[in-house]
């Protein structure tokens, strides 16, 4: 197979993998599992493994050399990025659908622009705009007949999960610089670590300290999400982003709204309305609209 092919290939794998997280999150929920105790059965359970490839790539130096400041920085972003934007997640998926969820999250590239025109004054343009709009108004279809459904409910979750996009976009946006310093694998196992020590932390001053009074099934989602749904798709993701680009990669994030609705229909026995499809599809549209705009910008 090509590179082309592989890196395709490595990027359905990891999207549809990613995707699967929301789905794993409602089952173990039907188990009345804590929001904090599932996710820290998530990053614990997947913490070994980071640490081993950090043990591996000991001897593989950094091209620059990092300061002090990079270090702060990796916190930072570790505890933004991968710590905030789970536990919003995770939370809004206590209120909301699993496709739903996923639709949500869906629009940070949006919230990417707007971060990159605030902070560092990049220029929104016309077509950016457009994609924004078509987007947004997507999401108001989608979730208007929510609140017929359930009310106040949805738009607690929408308002976590949406959360949840804005601290990951935040981490997008300012760990662009960072990413090259470190390394791929690198950089995420370090946030990665830095997200379980934040977790953990939360944990001493809220947590109830009883994470072995569940049926075995929860350990099983914890286990599968730590491994199917954070571990795989993470290197999966970096191997098609290595071989295709960031601006084409991103063009198969829209893959992930379908396989989640997809696993919810099958797994949740989840439906959607035909409108709720329908705003589905325009906000895909407007999402992929920018991609494939940022694609042809870049490669002017």
């Amino acid at each position: 197979m090509s590179t082309k092919g592989l890196g395709i290939l490595y990027g359905i794998l990891g999207v549809v993998l990613f995707s699967s997280k929301a789905v794993m999150v409602k089952l173990a929920y039907q188990y009345q599992v804590e929001t904090l105790d599932l996710l820290m059965f998530r990053m614990f359970l997947s913490l070994p493994f980071y640490i081993l490839i950090l043990f591996l790539i000991r001897k593989k130096r950094p091209s620059v050399n990092i300061e002090t400041k990079d270090y702060l920085w990796l916190l930072a972003f570790g505890f933004v990025g991968y710590y905030l934007a789970s536990y919003f997640d995770f939370l809004g998926l206590n209120y909301i659908k699993a496709g739903l969820e996923r639709i949500i999250l869906f629009v940070y590239p949006t919230i990417v622009v707007f971060l990159s025109w605030l902070f560092f004054r990049e220029r929104i343009t016309k077509v950016q705009t457009t994609a924004i709009v078509i987007t947004y108004i997507g999401v108001v279809v989608t979730f208007w007949n929510e609140l017929e459904i359930v009310g106040n409910e949805a738009l607690v979750g929408g308002f976590l999960v949406l959360l949840s996009a804005i601290t990951y976009a935040s981490y997008l946006v300012g760990s662009g610089w960072l990413i090259p310093k470190f390394g791929v694998l690198r950089f995420t196992c370090y946030a990665m670590i830095v997200s379980t020590i934040c977790i953990l932390i939360h944990y001493v001053f809220s947590g109830d300290w009883d994470l072995f009074q569940y049926p075995l099934p929860v350990y099983g989602y914890g286990f599968a999400m730590a491994i199917f749904a954070t571990l795989i798709p993470s290197f999966l993701v970096s191997a098609s982003i290595e071989r295709l680009g960031a601006s084409n990669f991103s063009i198969l994030g829209s893959l992930g709204p379908v396989s989640t609705i997809l696993l919810a229909y099958v797994f949740l026995a989840e439906k959607l309305t035909y409108w709720q499809l329908f705003g589905m599809l325009i906000v895909i549209f407007g999402v992929t609209y920018l991609s494939l705009n940022r694609k042809r910008k870049a490669l002017r």
